[in-house]
């Protein structure tokens, strides 16, 4: 069972292996918001605080087993990391959809990597199955005591960085992180509230929590790989219904709307888990204006590939890129008369479609579809607005 002497014994256990990450306020995203940055932590994310704190715990006979977990990608690096460290053999199962970045680093920290079809859940069926054939330590993510007390480390941290602190936003995946900084912070400061951000498309505490028992989805499907989990575990069940005040959830135009956001803002790149309870304040899920609000951005291992694909949803959302499609007359000088209203508003295209046999035109015109890049959700209203005035239908 957890106790809070278990956090203050993983803290002194990861000092000199775990960084102490930096809490920095981030009044550009938002009111009383502070970014705890375990982005910048050693392997990228949190999870090497318990993934080391798990690896210590171990008996010589079960070390001498080898280790085995599953992962989407960022607990898969801090056992790795940890258990090479140590000169324990490790294991990771992986989703095979896991980013590349992810599987690339587990296995340079040393890990054999065990690709599954699906997702998390998936994978930790496979880990199971080869703990029983091979006889592994099997080190669980999230439903683990001592994963757990290394997570809480972080509640320690933000206590000791912010003492005035009001609330704790926290990402919510299986439930390790929010567990352990739930409850070493409920321990230490009460009154500080902790509010668990989920993905729409993952919500399975959230669920959980209103239907009063561990239930497992069907799917899940986000671009926060790091948190797109089926079902809770049975032990941060029951310390999130015990400690965590709140859960909201966010929308994937959310999200990525606060990745960029934490890009051009605060100079930080974050995975999409990671900036969920970024995207929480800003589009006003959770209220910062009762006092200072520490987000904890969880990891900032992303994909390149996917980051980009991130970045262009993200400027949709914020109104600073917009897809638009409209007619025009197919004779000379018509594609020219609409690109010079658009340039008139002082939106700049990325791209531009011109069809002369499409299903929506008609005969004597063109359907016209163009990229533009835009200042926010105001200038786009401005164009639309413009192009409807000038008999330019938006289709």
């Amino acid at each position: 069972m957890l106790t809070l002497e278990m956090i203050q014994q993983a803290q002194e256990a990861l000092r000199g292996i775990a960084r102490r990450t930096p809490l920095d306020p981030a009044p550009k995203l938002g009111e009383n918001i502070y970014i705890k940055a375990e982005n910048l932590q050693l392997t990228g994310a949190f999870k090497l605080r318990g993934a080391y704190n798990k690896i210590l715990s171990l008996t010589p006979e079960e070390a001498s087993r080898g280790v085995i977990a599953c992962s989407a990608g960022n607990h898969a690096q801090g056992i790795a990391l940890s258990a090479t460290r140590l000169g324990i053999r490790s294991v990771i199962c992986m989703p095979a959809g896991a980013p590349i970045s992810k599987v690339e680093a587990t296995r340079a920290y040393g890990a054999e990597v065990v690709l599954v079809p699906g997702v998390y859940d998936d994978a930790a069926r496979e880990a199971e199955r080869l703990t029983k054939e091979h006889g592994y330590t099997f080190a669980h993510p999230f439903n683990d005591p001592y994963v757990i007390a290394g997570q809480g480390t972080i509640g320690l941290e933000i206590l000791e960085q912010l003492p005035d602190v009001s609330q704790v936003v926290v990402p919510i995946g299986g439930g390790g992180l929010i567990s352990g900084i739930a409850y070493a912070i409920k321990h230490l400061k009460p009154s500080c509230r902790v509010i668990g951000v989920q993905a729409e498309g993952a919500a399975s505490m959230e669920q959980s929590i209103r239907q009063g028992r561990p239930v497992e989805l069907g799917s899940v499907a986000t671009i926060a790989d790091g948190i797109a989990v089926k079902r809770p575990g049975d032990l941060t069940f029951q310390l999130c219904r015990e400690y965590v005040d709140e859960i909201v959830t966010v929308r994937e135009d959310e999200i990525a709307s606060a990745i960029l956001a934490l890009m051009e803002v605060q100079k930080t790149v974050a995975e999409g888990a990671g900036a969920t309870p970024v995207a929480a304040c800003m589009f006003k899920k959770v209220d910062t204006t009762a006092g200072k609000t520490v987000c904890v951005v969880s990891g900032g291992n992303v994909d390149v590939t996917t980051l980009s694909r991130v970045i262009t949803k993200g400027l949709s959302k914020a109104g600073r890129l917009v897809e638009i499609t409209t007619k025009v007359m197919d004779k000379p000088g018509g594609l020219l008369q609409l690109l010079q209203v658009v340039a008139d508003t002082g939106a700049n295209i990325v791209t531009i479609n011109h069809a002369r046999e499409a299903q929506l035109s008609d005969v004597g015109a063109c359907i016209v579809t163009m990229v533009l890049e835009t200042r926010n959700s105001a200038h786009v209203a401005q164009i639309r607005e413009e192009l409807s005035s000038r008999d330019y239908p938006l289709l």
